[in-house]
């Protein structure tokens, strides 16, 4: 989200057309919501982008050498953790029934009219409103009583099986299936499968999965550092000083929770 305004929607429009791109731009100047990150000119850099932006909305041209509009969305589902909302933009409009079958939110023909981006433009202002309101009542980390929160955890290090307050963890991460547990005076693995099963087990007044891969204590945080396309790492207390990236859409909660 944009620092300069709030509710900005952050778009990334790919196109393996440079003329396509930049009038796409053009018309969405008229959108002062509408706030485009960048682009891509195929549908590789697409999905580099896309994981790595975490994007509102993607304009996507169906037909492009090598992976296209469809295989883009194919290849990113069930990968990530969140949902940008994608707009498909062709010359054909065969692609159609394909395209809301993998639950699109538009489809545009070219060239792309202005009263029909419009419509599209009001779609996405509705559910972006709908969001920020959902993401504005869970800002205060309480969205209900987790379903068992223990306050010790096991933690293997060592060869030895160590008991700690759940209070003392600083982070926890998950690299190929393997949870890591990170506190003050060691770290090692738990037992547990998932981050979210983890997490489920701990007061979500406290622990917040501020990325896919990584689960925070919020009293652990030393400073919020300012990072790549107004995004933001949050430094630990542990002895590493470990930096942890914070996903797009918890950006927006890290915000308004801390008023930056």
């Amino acid at each position: 989200m944009s620092n300069n305004l709030v509710g900005t929607v952050s778009t990334l429009i790919v196109d393996d057309e440079q003329l396509a791109r930049e009038e796409l731009s053009f018309l969405l100047k008229d959108y002062p919501e509408v706030e485009i990150i960048d682009s891509a000119s195929n549908g590789l850099d697409a999905v580099k982008l896309i994981e790595q932006l975490e994007p509102d909305l993607v304009f996507l041209d169906v037909q492009m050498p090598g992976l296209d509009g469809l295989g883009v969305v194919a290849q990113l589902e069930g990968k990530l953790d969140f949902a940008p909302h994608f707009v498909f933009t062709t010359a054909y409009d065969n692609y159609a029934v394909e395209a809301f079958r993998l639950n699109a939110l538009d489809y545009l023909l070219k060239p792309i009219e202005k009263e029909r981006l419009a419509e599209t433009v009001s779609r996405v202002r509705k559910i972006a409103e709908e969001k920020r309101s959902a993401q504005e009542r869970a800002v205060d980390f309480v969205p209900g009583k987790a379903a068992l929160q223990r306050s010790k955890l096991l933690v293997k290090a060592n060869n030895r099986n160590l008991i700690v307050d759940a209070q003392d963890v600083i982070y926890a991460t998950i690299d190929d299936g393997m949870i890591t547990v990170v506190t003050s005076q060691f770290e090692g693995q738990s037992n547990y499968r998932t981050i979210e099963e983890l997490q489920s087990n701990l007061d979500p007044n406290l622990f917040w999965r501020v990325h896919r891969s990584f689960l925070i204590n919020i009293n652990k945080i030393r400073e919020v550092i300012p990072w790549f396309k107004s995004s933001f790492q949050l430094k630990m207390d542990d002895k590493k000083q470990t930096e942890i990236p914070v996903s797009r859409i918890q950006t927006k909660r890290l915000r308004a929770l801390l008023k930056i």
